[in-house]
């Protein structure tokens, strides 16, 4: 039997194809999902606060809003994550630090960033949410949501949030790397330079989750 060969033409066409157009086999069960909103605090999309602001996000809202009251609607768990000083900051990544999204050449010294992990006020969370204070971008990393999931017997998470490409996209990897279904939202997560989206859309459609606009994700639940 002759082993079919694929030329670098054929290779780059599959490869296309799945990162503009795949899409995740798996079926979307209401009931075993829940809704995460990902560090929509004041220090993201408070405008102006700080200069980690995320204009889109702003802007974006009203469609979460919507999106967290649809899910309420449906009794499914709605878990908000926040960065927050959890350990005086000694539990975060230590090359963190060297990193240039922490923009050194602006010399900040706002002690008042990213301590409280205050939820923006047209997101705030209710009794019955769970909200995580996380150090890092994924929200599993030294979080308890995997046991928190575990013990809902929840199995897939629908992702809305910020950073598209940094906090979103690495909660969407660290789920898949852990056994669950994801549910990206592609208009209800936003990054800091507009022209990223769509390539970190690409590599989480490929290969991570199942990536649906807002009104796709709620005909889904339906």
């Amino acid at each position: 039997m002759e082993i079919k060969k694929f030329t670098e033409e054929d290779i780059l066409e599959l490869a296309r194809t799945a990162y503009e157009t795949g899409s995740a086999s798996f079926e979307i069960v209401p009931h075993k999902c829940v809704l995460l909103v990902i560090d929509m605090q004041d220090e993201f999309v408070k405008p102006g606060w700080t200069v980690f602001w995320v204009p889109e996000a702003t802007r974006q809202v009203p469609k979460i809003k919507s999106l967290i009251e649809f899910c309420r609607s449906k009794s499914m768990p709605i878990i908000y994550t926040a960065f927050a000083s959890t350990y005086h900051f000694l539990d975060c990544p230590k090359t963190g630090d060297f990193m240039p999204n922490r923009y050194p050449q602006l010399s900040l010294t706002n002690s008042s960033w990213f301590k409280e992990g205050k939820i923006w006020h047209g997101l705030k969370p209710q009794q019955s949410d769970i909200v995580i204070y996380k150090p890092s971008y994924g929200a599993f990393y030294d979080t308890p949501l995997e046991t928190i999931l575990k013990y809902l017997e929840k199995d897939t998470v629908i992702i809305c949030g910020a950073l598209t490409n940094f906090c979103c996209g690495t909660t969407a990897r660290q789920a898949y790397e852990r056994g669950f279904k994801v549910v990206f939202g592609s208009d209800v997560t936003s990054t800091d330079d507009p022209s990223l989206q769509e390539t970190e859309l690409k590599v989480l459609r490929k290969g991570f989750a199942k990536v649906l606009s807002m009104s796709e994700i709620m005909e889904a639940l339906r």
